[in-house]
């Protein structure tokens, strides 16, 4: 693809389509839908003062301990509730008892509520842990909506109900779904300005696009450039995979530098996979390991070419980043960056001698070590010096120290991997699996009753992140969305079908870069 070739299209919003002030409207739920309607369309960024202004508004009213909710429509609270705990607001779940009976249950008269159902299940997304009511209110709604999806099979209602079902909108990648928005009639909520909402979406979308195809040129070339795919023929040469990685964790379209920056150190922890996974002996990935833990290229001399000029390439893309964010930023992260990748490195090393030994560590062992080698904390400590918000000594500590933050989202990322039936594309190399383990300490565990622990461990982990994602973070809240969206996006780059592709990633690739949009 040559970049000469790739035009960007002009944007020509409709003139004055939306309120001067949202803050002026008179009604809580326009308000709220406004911004509902915005997130789905992945145009909020364009009026985040209003919508900032609004959240703040509704915060202090649910301060007001006056305030009862027993006379309030079950959709509104729920609305309300979740895009202020989608800003970072801290609210209480106990404004649901209000809906509740005196046994603790959710009202039988609400089943006849679909959208306030609907709109409860959303809301139980951003459950944290031992919060029983919003527990409650999942297994409530998702039992309501199941049954509403089965007795009306031809409603176009259902679709919708369906839809939520199966992507809620807070632990799903919202980019994945927002052309699924660009019709009439395919929001699940629409008001005064869907119309508007939706062709400056399409026009903002249009343009990102053009952005993101001159983004993976420059990575592409930067990719080639290295030399790595030929010198590393054992290793998975994926460009484009590495780069829609990026384009996950850095989804506003003022991050582009960013996105090509990032897609750096997302293939290196590929290459380095593959080079414990299929390569080097354990002498070697010794070696190797030391190499990365002193930061010393003389240490590698003594490797195999490839291994030396892995080295050497990480060595130099790690130290050119770091110049970067640092005339940027005024932050020299070196230290922090090298800290992750010897952390990444000691967790692969672990891994390849428990398989030359035969040693079987227990689940946890396994669990423990395995959230370090998914990777996840590289990209988090690279993307959190490239964003340069909030980078100061109390931060920076926390961050070279597996904060919580990062720690959940990446056991989400491994144990979603182990969910998975199939390995991941081209390797031959052995990697175990949290579901053997698990079997192996509990003797009477099923596969089934294994995978459903599983299951509930990335539900504990989706409940601690959500914990770590409100205001108290010392964290920026675009650090915070950048792990949220790793965790969103992890059922679609696992999420293999029975012939072992990988569909939904095909169709985010196809959506974010090619697939023209008709405005």
């Amino acid at each position: 693809m040559a970049e000469t070739k790739i035009q960007q299209r002009p944007i020509n919003p409709p003139r004055n389509p939306f309120p001067t002030k949202w803050s002026d409207l008179n009604d809580p739920l326009e308000a709220l839908s406004l911004i509902d309607t915005a997130h789905r369309l992945d145009i909020a960024y364009r009026f985040q003062a209003e919508i900032d202004l609004i959240l703040q508004r509704h915060y202090s009213a649910s301060l007001n301990l006056d305030v009862g909710y027993a006379n309030h429509d079950l959709h509104e609270v729920a609305l309300r509730f979740r895009l202020l705990r989608q800003g970072g607001y801290f609210v209480p779940s106990d404004m649901f008892e209000a809906f509740m009976d005196e046994d603790g249950h959710f009202k039988q008269e609400l089943e006849n509520d679909i959208n306030g159902v609907m709109s409860l299940f959303e809301a139980s997304q951003f459950c944290m842990p031992n919060e029983a009511i919003l527990e409650e209110a999942r297994v409530f709604s998702a039992r309501i909506m199941s049954e509403y999806v089965m007795n009306n099979v031809d409603c176009k209602k259902a679709n919708h109900v369906a839809k939520a079902l199966a992507n809620p909108y807070h632990t799903s990648f919202s980019k994945f779904m927002v052309k699924d928005y660009f019709g009439m009639g395919d929001l699940p909520d629409t008001n005064r300005w869907t119309h508007d909402f939706q062709l400056v979406a399409k026009m903002d979308f249009s343009v990102a696009q053009d952005m993101r195809r001159r983004e993976l040129y420059r990575f592409t070339q930067w990719w080639k450039d290295t030399g790595l795919g030929k010198v590393l023929g054992f290793a998975r040469d994926q460009p484009l995979k590495w780069y829609i990685c990026s384009l996950v964790c850095f989804t506003d379209p003022c991050f582009s530098e960013e996105r090509v920056e990032l897609s750096k150190p997302i293939s290196f922890i590929y290459l380095i996979d593959d080079m414990f996974d299929v390569y080097a002996s354990l002498d070697q990935l010794k070696l190797f390991t030391e190499a990365v833990r002193r930061w010393d290229l003389t240490v590698a001399e003594a490797l195999p070419d490839c291994m030396r000029i892995c080295f050497k390439s990480l060595y130099e893309m790690t130290n050119e980043i770091s110049s970067k964010i640092h005339r940027k930023h005024g932050w020299n992260p070196i230290n922090s960056l090298k800290k992750s990748w010897a952390k990444l490195c000691d967790a692969f090393l672990v891994e390849s001698e428990w398989f030359v030994s035969g040693y079987s560590p227990s689940a946890e062992e396994y669990l423990r070590n395995g959230a370090v080698s998914s990777g996840v904390h590289v990209v988090l400590v690279h993307a959190f010096f490239l964003l340069g918000q909030r980078i100061n000594h109390e931060t920076v500590k926390l961050l070279d120290n597996d904060p919580e933050i990062i720690s959940s989202t990446a056991t989400i990322l491994r144990l979603q991997d182990d969910l998975g039936s199939a390995k991941d594309e081209n390797q031959d190399g052995y990697d175990g699996s949290y579901v053997n383990y698990y079997m192996k300490d509990n003797k009477d565990a099923s596969i089934e009753s294994s995978r459903q622990h599983i299951a509930n461990l990335i539900s504990h982990a989706w409940k601690k992140l959500n914990r770590e994602c409100l205001s108290s973070s010392p964290f920026s809240l675009a650090f915070i969305e950048t792990s949220l969206n790793i965790a969103r996006f992890v059922p679609i780059l696992y999420g293999y079908d029975e012939n072992q592709k990988l569909p939904m990633l095909e169709k985010l690739v196809k959506s974010m870069l090619y697939e023209r949009v008709e405005i």
